[in-house]
């Protein structure tokens, strides 16, 4: 039986290649007619975290949509076990690196745009309106947001959801199904195994005729 971890992004990344509908409802309830048919048939599981739900979950007002209940009563809700589950010692040297590589480049951006700030307010402040200094100051704040979350958060494990997602592969010996960079390299440095979601269509098709 195959096993598939599933992250929320598949069914709000409409550009992830699922192919499964052009909305996330559409989305969800095309794979949930294929996982309750391969369940029938013991054919595959699908494994979602609890974080991992209520993250899902909180894109929607109306959490008592039907399509939404039929959904979760198709898949294993399940966290990892995590007092059991081991990983290599490198992959954690890999990952205090990979932290202090980013809170390096978190302060570069920030004083790079206290600097840029200096030099645009310099002179001009005092004679600014409120508003008008903070539509001014505004752009830059924006500009270091941007950089600030690309310095220190993309391609990283950013959230426990994340790290939920890489276990609970790893302890099911699942494939981790995600459009995430971070959580996909950081899968590859962990070792599991995973379903590119391009492919991952192609996949359920499969076993539906095999």
């Amino acid at each position: 039986m195959d096993k598939f971890v599933l992250d929320t992004n598949l069914f709000f990344n409409m550009e992830a290649g699922l192919e499964l509908g052009k909305k996330t409802e559409e989305v969800v309830v095309g794979l949930t007619e294929k996982a309750v048919k391969l369940k029938k048939n013991s054919k595959a599981e699908f494994l979602i975290p609890p974080r991992a739900v209520e993250e899902f979950l909180s894109f929607f007002e109306d959490k008592n949509q039907g399509f939404l209940k039929n959904f979760l009563s198709a898949v294993t809700v399940k966290s990892p076990d995590t007092a059991k589950i081991q990983f290599p010692a490198d992959v954690f040297y890999k990952l205090v690196e990979d932290i202090r590589g980013r809170s390096y480049r978190g302060g570069a951006v920030g004083e790079e745009e206290i600097a840029s700030a200096a030099r645009l307010m310099s002179g001009s402040g005092k004679d600014l309106s409120k508003k008008d200094f903070e539509i001014k100051i505004g752009v830059v704040i924006k500009k270091f947001r941007e950089r600030y979350r690309n310095a220190t958060r993309t391609g990283f494990l950013d959230s426990l959801t994340d790290l939920d997602l890489i276990a609970l592969s790893a302890e099911q010996d699942a494939y981790l199904v995600t459009t995430d960079e971070g959580v996909l390299k950081w899968g590859r440095i962990f070792g599991v195994k995973e379903m590119p979601s391009l492919a991952f269509r192609k996949r359920l098709e499969d076993l539906l005729v095999g």
